[in-house]
């Protein structure tokens, strides 16, 4: 490539239609956009044993963002998959100039794909996985979403450290609880702020 900045654009493309396949249902076809850029990227600045090694780097960073949304969720493996995908695409390129270009395209690219979401149809795993369909009593849930609810404004204690999510004690019984994004310590007193038939929501209890 002769120009450095276009290493920005493949590493954007490649990024941005390799998460979006994984967003929304595209049959494939934005999956086979992104290994094709992120094929261009390799192979235009490394030999073949090298194209290998952080091809599979590359995919391995992916892996992990897949891995976090889908099961984990508390955003560590995420971030790790993050650093090495860019990592990936930073050791690979011939200059300082052209590594920067290529880790801001995968950094912006992955922060577009959010915009197929707005477009296409969103994969289903990932509704469940944010609990975006949440459990109504419709469902044959009413059992749990009443027991739940009845938790809001309790006080709670931190049984595991909260990563964010982890394990509360409200009135002698544990439950499984989340923070909503925030750290907290074991033994920490929370509040239950609120409650459904999917998850409980504390909050640190202001002293």
């Amino acid at each position: 490539m002769t120009y450095d900045w276009i290493a920005f654009f493949i590493t954007f493309f490649s990024t941005m239609f390799l998460l979006g396949e994984l967003l929304v249902r595209m049959k494939g076809v934005f999956a086979l956009l992104g290994i094709g850029f992120i094929t261009v990227y390799f192979s235009s600045y490394l030999e073949p044993d090298m194209f290998f090694l952080m091809g599979a780097m590359y995919l391995l960073g992916l892996a992990l963002l897949i891995v976090d949304g889908k099961f984990v969720n508390d955003g560590t493996l995420g971030t790790i998959g993050a650093v090495i995908m860019v990592l990936s695409v930073s050791l690979s390129a011939p200059s300082w100039g052209a590594g920067l270009y290529s880790a801001s395209g995968v950094v912006l690219g992955g922060l577009s794909s959010l915009v197929f979401l707005k477009v296409f149809p969103k994969r289903q795993m990932w509704s469940k996985v944010a609990l975006n369909d949440q459990l109504s009593s419709e469902l044959g849930y009413n059992s749990m979403n009443e027991t739940y609810r009845a938790l809001i404004g309790e006080n709670a204690t931190a049984v595991t450290d909260m990563r964010p999510t982890g394990t509360i004690e409200v009135k002698g019984k544990e439950y499984s609880a989340t923070t909503n994004g925030k750290w907290l310590e074991k033994g920490e007193q929370l509040t239950v702020e609120d409650a459904d038939g999917t998850r409980i929501l504390v909050t640190k209890t202001e002293t």
